[in-house]
């Protein structure tokens, strides 16, 4: 075998090696998914790229206040029916960095797990199990004439799904608009991604994502 040959394989043994465990970390470590919506503005702008964890929730659960990635077909988007050469080429444009996959939302929750959500108090905030939420990652004073939430409702979150909203409350769609849908605006956890943790780019951007609504 050739000096050149022997190369070759070489470089091809480490790249198949460093795909490998690539994948093995995007799939079950981390990932980067870039924020292709407005609803979680000022906490997450469209393009930027977040780091998302996998291992979330953990023994700790799904909290209050954490920013979560999930696949929204069958609540926010219809169950499609099968793959779709349209979903398969945003699945390999998110692979490599282009795009996000197909029916991934980005929100924060709310409540979850038996959690008690009520819109709105008399100043205009949210209550869970009756405590005052603070939200101190909206971009606007909580007041009676401005409050959390325009639409006014009342959640019961059973063991095992969440409330999420997104931090652009005018302009989110999240559990609110599914208050008449089965399942009543109640995400399922086995639907979660991800927790996102940070913006990684744009890199004069990065920075760690709050998750305390209290």
């Amino acid at each position: 075998m050739t000096r050149r040959r022997r190369w070759i394989i070489s470089v091809g043994v480490v790249v198949v090696l460093a795909v490998l465990v690539s994948t093995l970390v995007r799939v079950s470590v981390a990932d980067v998914y870039t924020v292709n919506q407005d609803s979680m503005e000022p906490t997450l702008s469209d393009g930027e790229r977040m780091l998302v964890v996998k291992d979330y929730p953990g023994e700790t659960g799904v909290r209050p206040g954490d920013v979560v990635v999930f696949d929204g077909e069958g609540s926010f988007d219809p169950y499609q029916g099968g793959p779709s050469l349209g979903r398969s080429l945003e699945r390999v444009g998110h692979w490599f960095g282009i795009g996000a996959p197909p029916g991934v939302y980005v929100k924060r929750v709310i409540g979850a797990d038996g959690d008690l959500v009520i819109c709105c108090d008399e100043t205009g905030h949210l209550t869970l199990n009756g405590e005052q939420l603070a939200e101190p990652y909206l971009d606007y004073e909580i007041t009676p004439e401005t409050p959390a939430s325009q639409l006014s409702f009342e959640a019961q979150v059973p063991a095992g799904r969440m409330w999420v909203m997104g931090d652009n409350r005018d302009e989110s769609v999240d559990s609110r608009d599914l208050l008449g849908a089965p399942g009543g605006g109640m995400i399922s956890q086995d639907r979660i991604i991800g927790k996102a943790t940070q913006v990684v780019w744009p890199w004069a951007e990065r920075r760690e994502l709050e998750g305390d609504t209290q």
